[in-house]
Formats: C-alpha cells, sequence, structure tokens
C-alpha cells in the first residue's frame, strides 16, 4: 500500500545561509537586519517527546537546509515535557514545541500559551490531524498507537502463549511478566489508559485496570522502556508503541509486535509555536520544515499513518490497514480529563511505578 504524494511544499527561501546579498526591497529590523536573514539564522529552543534515534535522523535534514539555524532541542518523555512546559507559563524558554502529544498541546493551548500559526503548506495536512482553529493552534506530523513488545523466548521458556489482546494481558498466567509506562509521564502511557476508559467505560474500565495492576511488574517512565525490558528479557511483555516495537524486532531481538484484537489508543504527535514576548522568525522556519513533504518522508519511515499523504510505503511489520486497529478517541475530552484521570491513576497503581 502506498501514499500518494500530494502538493510539493511552496517556495522555500532560496537565500538560506546567504548573509551578505538581499533581495531588493526587504524589509530591515532596527538592527539593519533582513526578514530573510532573520528567517534563516539565529538559534532556537525546540521541546520534543520524539525518540532520540528518529530526532537523529530527522533533524540533520532541518540542518541541512538551514544551516544557519542553532537547533537546541530538549528532549524527554511526554509527561517531563508537557510539566515543564506548563512550569514555564509565566517565563517560557521553548520557541517551539516539535511532536509532542495533541492532549498535552490542548492543555497548553487551555493555559494560553500557543501562538496561532498556519506553517507553509498547511493545506496538506489532514483536517483531524489539526487544530481547527484558523490560524491553528498546534498542527499534527503522524500517528503512533498501543502495540505489545512480546519476548518470545521467555514466553516460549514458561509455556505460555503469545496475548494477542488486552483481554489476555490480565489472564493469571501473565503475573509479573508485564511492565506499562506510567501515564502521568509518558504519553503512551496515557494513550493506552484512555483507551481502555474509553473502549469500556470508565465503570469496567478502571475494573480493568485493577487486574491489570495485579499482572504488573512495574510501571516506567518512558514509552518505549518497557519494549526495551521485554527485549533485554528482563519481562515477557511491554505494553509501549508500534515504531518501538517494529524497530526492536527488525534489529533482531526476540520481539513479536502485537496489535491487541480490540484495537489500539493512539496520539497525534504535533508541533506548536511558543506565545512569548519575542517569537523569532526562525522558530516559524522551523515549523514551516517540520510539515514540509521532506519532513513527511521521514516521519512515514517511521509510522504509517502521517498528516500529509506521502508516497512511503508502510513499514514492514504494521497491520495491513493501520487506521483500522485505531479505537475511536475524544482528544478534547481526554485532554480536559487528564488530571483527573492521572490522579485516580496514581492513587490506585503509583506503588509499582519505578523511582523517578
Amino acid at each position: 500500500m502506498k501514499r500518494l504524494i500530494l502538493l510539493t511544499l511552496a517556495a522555500l527561501l532560496t537565500l538560506a545561509g546567504c548573509t551578505t546579498v538581499q533581495p531588493v526591497g526587504a524589509p530591515m529590523d532596527a538592527a539593519g537586519q533582513s526578514a530573510v536573514d532573520a528567517a534563516t539564522s539565529g538559534e532556537i529552543t525546540v521541546y520534543t517527546a520524539l525518540e532520540d534515534d528518529q530526532i537523529s535522523v530527522y533533524l540533520p535534514a532541518f540542518n541541512e537546509r538551514y544551516s544557519n539555524i542553532k537547533v537546541n532541542i530538549v528532549r524527554d518523555s511526554t509527561g517531563i515535557i508537557t510539566a515543564r512546559l506548563l512550569a514555564e507559563k509565566d517565563n517560557p524558554q521553548a520557541d517551539v514545541v516539535w511532536g509532542l502529544a495533541a492532549t498535552s498541546l490542548l492543555v497548553a493551548d487551555q493555559q494560553g500559551m500557543l501562538e496561532p500559526y498556519a506553517p507553509a503548506g498547511l493545506e496538506r495536512i489532514r483536517p483531524e490531524f489539526r487544530d481547527p482553529a484558523d490560524p491553528p493552534h498546534w498542527v499534527g506530523i503522524d500517528a503512533w498507537f498501543s502495540a505489545f513488545c512480546v519476548n518470545t523466548v521467555e514466553l516460549e521458556a514458561r509455556g505460555l502463549p503469545i496475548p494477542t489482546s488486552w483481554a489476555d494481558l490480565i489472564k493469571p498466567e501473565y503475573k509479573g511478566l508485564i511492565a506499562m509506562p506510567n501515564p502521568a509521564s509518558s504519553g503512551t502511557g496515557f494513550l493506552s489508559v484512555s483507551a481502555i476508559l474509553q473502549m469500556m467505560g470508565e465503570e469496567e474500565g478502571w475494573a480493568y485496570l485493577d487486574k491489570l495492576h495485579e499482572n504488573m511488574a512495574v510501571y516506567t517512565h518512558s514509552g518505549s522502556k518497557p519494549c526495551r525490558m521485554a527485549g533485554a528479557g528482563e519481562v515477557a511483555i511491554g505494553i509501549s508503541f508500534d515504531y518501538r516495537a517494529i524497530k526492536q524486532k527488525a534489529s533482531g531481538e526476540p520481539i513479536e509486535p502485537v496489535f491487541p484484537a480490540e484495537g489500539s489508543g493512539w496520539e497525534i504527535e504535533a508541533n506548536a509555536l511558543i506565545k512569548k514576548d519575542n517569537i523569532l522568525p526562525a522558530a516559524k522556519t522551523f515549523l514551516d520544515w517540520a510539515i514540509s513533504d521532506e519532513a513527511m518522508r521521514l516521519y512515514a519511515n517511521s509510522f504509517p499513518i502521517t498528516a500529509a499523504v506521502t508516497d512511503v510505503p508502510i513499514p514492514e511489520g504494521y497491520p495491513e490497514d493501520p487506521i483500522a486497529q485505531l479505537v475511536k478517541n475524544d482528544f478534547v475530552t481526554m485532554a480536559m480529563e487528564r488530571e483527573r484521570i492521572l490522579a485516580q491513576w496514581a492513587e490506585r497503581y503509583d506503588g509499582k511505578s519505578e523511582p523517578r
């Protein structure tokens, strides 16, 4: 299955990196710097929850195109980045957020922290992958979703079958064999918990999570760590996300990616411009690039669902129809209910969380 290329990104700045020759009539700021220079040079701080091994592939493409923009990356798990953003509300340090859960950006937007901005090429973005406001307060880049990382060697040694569903994970034979991300610190953890509550309803959902807790070895503070633990044989099953499961199997680890039969919780990785007194033109340049055709193709090598259609084949190991794998998800409600859900989750289950 291939995704069709839609539109090429509208005209890129041809003077990127050039500081000695200016176009005739280019506006100048008080320091004598042209608008073109300001957009293609300087230093910006980018907060992100993207995986380290994704950033190391994505960012060099931007650096090659805009060599005079220095990008300072601050990377952590979704919950940590979200907490940091909210703590800095009155003195924001980030210029841009890149690849953070849309529900986290909705929370920040409710606090008035996001500056509306329509990046170049916005017309290519699927409507469900962007804020409906005009201009939007956030724009998505891709979707990631729940997957189980199952260590086939560990289960075979115990004579246990591979779980294929959420229902399987609460069977007594898997007691003590499962790791899952803490939803307060991990976006992957939150999307899984919210999916269970939305699929089953609050009462049945919390009853299910009580039973899952009985089988839990540990809650981690990273969405990828349960899969890494499964790959290392520290647990037999890691509740994690699609990219990590597929990547670890491809690298030769004894991991079988499992996409639960009932469906996967999912989230949109999204970008936003932070509202602050001095919004740098280079920050907007970064956001333009971050939804460009070039960037979308890079995202598509990691994820089968991207915010703009590309010609990149679905990575091997995914369901044939990845969109059909996704559960119905009400992002606005989940953002509004986030603090209540996290407080209730912590009261019930935080005793098995790893130390921060």
